[in-house]
C-alpha cells in the first residue's frame, strides 16, 4: 500500500513539474493582459481629468495624441517583458539573446541614425506641444491635416486627398496654421479708375454684414483690418485686408468674404453705369 501511495505521489510530482512551465505562462500571459488592461484605464481616467480641467478642444486633441502614443509603447514593453519571461519558462535562455541584441544593436546603430534621430524628434514634438492630430501644419514642404502622429512620423492628407507619411527627422520647421486664431488674408483687385475710398467704404460694410449674420459670425473674432493698396498696375490695383478668424476658418471666411464684396462691387458699376 505504501509503494503505491509512493509511486502515485512520484507520478504527481512529475506531472505537475510538467505542466508547471505551462502554468506559469498561462499566469504570465494573464497578468500582462491585466497590467494591459490597468495602463489602458489610467490612461482613460488621465484623460477624463485633463478634459475637467482643461476642456477646449486644443487640449482634448493634444491628450489624444500623447494617449495613442503611450498606449503604443506601453504595449510594445509589456509584449517584450512578457515574451522573455515565457521564454525564460521553456527553458530558453535570455541573457544570449540580451547579449546577441546588443552586438546587434550596436552594428545596426550606426545604420540606424535616422531612425533615432525620428524617434527624439518626434518626442520633442510631442512634449512641446508642436503638432497634435486633427491640426493643419505645413511640414517638410508637404501641407495637410495631421491624421495621426507617432514617435516615428507624421502622417498627413493634403487638399487633393494625398496622403504624406514624413518621417519626423525631416521636419525641421513646423507651420501650424490651427492655433488659437488665424487670419483670413483677402487681395481685392479693382479697376485703377476706382476711387480708393469707395472700395474701402464697401469692405467695410461687407465685412460688418458679415459679422451680424448668425452662420458667419461665429467664425469672426475682429472688425475688419484693411492695410491699403498693395501693388498698382496698368489697368488694376490691388487692396489688401484682414480678418481676425476662428482656427481653420480662414478660407471659409474668405471666399464668402469675396463673394460678398463681388456682388457690392457689381451693384455699384451697374449703379454707375445706369
Amino acid at each position: 500500500m505504501n509503494n503505491v501511495l509512493s509511486m502515485n505521489m512520484t507520478e504527481l510530482r512529475e506531472l505537475i513539474d510538467t505542466f508547471k512551465p505551462v502554468l506559469h505562462i498561462a499566469l504570465i500571459v494573464m497578468l500582462a493582459w491585466i497590467v494591459l488592461h490597468l495602463s489602458r484605464k489610467i490612461d482613460l481616467l488621465l484623460k477624463m481629468y485633463m478634459a475637467r480641467r482643461r476642456p477646449d478642444p486644443h487640449s482634448m486633441r493634444r491628450v489624444d495624441t500623447l494617449s495613442g502614443v503611450l498606449r503604443y509603447t506601453a504595449g510594445i514593453v509589456i509584449g517584450v517583458i512578457a515574451g522573455m519571461l515565457i521564454l525564460g519558462e521553456l527553458g530558453i535562455s535570455v541573457a544570449p539573446l540580451l547579449a546577441t541584441a546588443g552586438v546587434a544593436g550596436i552594428a545596426i546603430g550606426f545604420g540606424a541614425q535616422s531612425l533615432v534621430k525620428d524617434f527624439f524628434t518626434g518626442l520633442f514634438l510631442l512634449l512641446e506641444d508642436q503638432i497634435t492630430e486633427g491640426d493643419i501644419i505645413e511640414a517638410a514642404g508637404q501641407l495637410g491635416y495631421v491624421e495621426s502622429i507617432t514617435l516615428r512620423h507624421v502622417r498627413l492628407r493634403d487638399y487633393d486627398g494625398s496622403v504624406h507619411f514624413i518621417p519626423n527627422g525631416m521636419i525641421t520647421t513646423v507651420t501650424n496654421k490651427s492655433r488659437e486664431f488665424a487670419y483670413a488674408i483677402i487681395d481685392l483687385n479693382v479697376p485703377r479708375r476706382q476711387n480708393m475710398e469707395t472700395v474701402f467704404k464697401a469692405m467695410r460694410r461687407v465685412a460688418a454684414d458679415m459679422r451680424k449674420d448668425p452662420n458667419v459670425a461665429p467664425k469672426i473674432l475682429e472688425d475688419i483690418d484693411i492695410a491699403g493698396v498693395e501693388k498698382v498696375e496698368d489697368a488694376s490695383v490691388t487692396v489688401r485686408c484682414r480678418l481676425k478668424v476662428m482656427p481653420l476658418k480662414q478660407w471659409s471666411v474668405r471666399r464668402e468674404f469675396l463673394n460678398r464684396i463681388k456682388a457690392v462691387l457689381d451693384q455699384a458699376e451697374a449703379a454707375n453705369a445706369a
